[in-house]
Formats: structure tokens, C-alpha cells, sequence
């Protein structure tokens, strides 16, 4: 079985409700594709708003000024950089989403594997076996491409943020935020 199972909440959501919800990563969650895909459009919100999302932090920040609350740096630096922790928090939540579900349908699949090679000389229980293996396989393979449609969500947000925010980049002091800048 995969390592420990995810625990998230409604923080990826681009508006958070006042009760965010815990959502509790679990096998049937990884073997039901609609929920599993129901959930990863949730937590891509942020991908997708993201030009809405540097607006309402810019005018947040400037807003803040005007009253006094200053930070450090300008208001567009500060903006960017919040919407840049936000984004990298969100593009790890989803990174641990999908690849706890690649280990648990890699594991399932491996089970089916060995309940057909296990059914011996039964030619009912190998078709059996065969149709379940081979339904395993197919929602493995819809977990696997959410692999590729993360790096090109990623690369998509990624490119609308430097658009929007071309002088900015993450401080030497956040590691975790230098290692998804130059990944993506």
C-alpha cells in the first residue's frame, strides 16, 4: 500500500468557503475516477483563475497600503509573492493526490495480476480475472495521464504568472519554492 493517505482541505480552492471541508484521500477515492477527477478540478481552480487571482491579491495589497499596513517591497512584488506560495502549496497537495493514487492502482493492479495467475486452468475464473485486470488497467491509465495533465496545467499557470509577474522570482530562502520554480 501507498504511504500515508493525503489529508486535504479546501485550501487549493480559489474561494474557500467559511467551513472548509477536510477531504480524506482514500483507495475507493483513487478507484472512482469521477470523484478522483471531481476533486483535482477543485484544487486546479487556482491554475485556472490565476490572472483573477493576481488582481484580487494586487488590489488586496494595495488596499493595505493605502491604510498604512505596508510590507516588504512594492505591492505588485508582494502580490506575486503570495500567489506564488499559494500556487506551489497547491501544485504539491495536487502532486501527493495523484501520486498516492498511482501507487494505489499500481498495487490493485498488481493484485489483479496475481488473482489471474493464481486462477489456474479455470476458464471462467481467468476471464474473470482478466476482465477485472484489464479494468484496473484502464483506470490506471487515466491516473497515469493526470501525470501529464498536471505538468501542462502547471506549465500553463506557470507562464500566465511570469506574464503577469516577470520580475519576480522566489527567494534563495525558500528551497521548496526555487525547486518548483526551475522544475517548471
Amino acid at each position: 500500500m501507498p504511504s500515508k493517505q493525503p489529508q486535504l482541505g479546501s485550501l487549493a480552492i480559489q474561494a474557500p468557503s467559511l467551513t472548509p471541508k477536510t477531504v480524506h484521500v482514500s483507495p475507493s477515492t483513487c478507484h472512482d475516477i469521477s470523484v478522483f477527477k471531481d476533486l483535482m478540478s477543485q484544487y486546479r481552480k487556482l491554475d485556472d483563475t490565476i490572472n483573477m487571482r493576481l488582481n484580487r491579491t494586487t488590489a488586496q495589497y494595495r488596499d493595505r497600503e493605502r491604510s498604512g499596513l505596508t510590507g516588504k517591497g512594492d505591492v505588485e512584488e508582494q502580490a506575486c509573492a503570495h500567489v506564488w506560495r499559494e500556487l506551489i502549496a497547491n501544485w504539491s497537495r495536487r502532486r501527493d493526490i495523484v501520486g498516492y493514487c498511482v501507487g494505489v492502482l499500481d498495487e490493485s493492479v498488481e493484485e489483479k495480476r496475481q488473482s489471474l495467475q493464481d486462477a489456474g486452468d479455470d476458464v471462467s475464473a481467468q476471464r474473470k480475472a482478466r476482465g477485472a485486470l484489464y479494468a484496473e488497467e484502464v483506470k490506471r491509465n487515466q491516473i497515469h495521464n493526470e501525470v501529464v495533465v498536471e505538468n501542462i496545467v502547471r506549465k500553463r499557470a506557470f507562464e500566465a504568472f511570469r506574464t503577469r509577474c516577470r520580475y519576480f522570482e522566489p527567494p534563495p530562502s525558500e528551497p521548496e519554492a526555487r525547486k518548483w520554480w526551475d522544475a517548471v
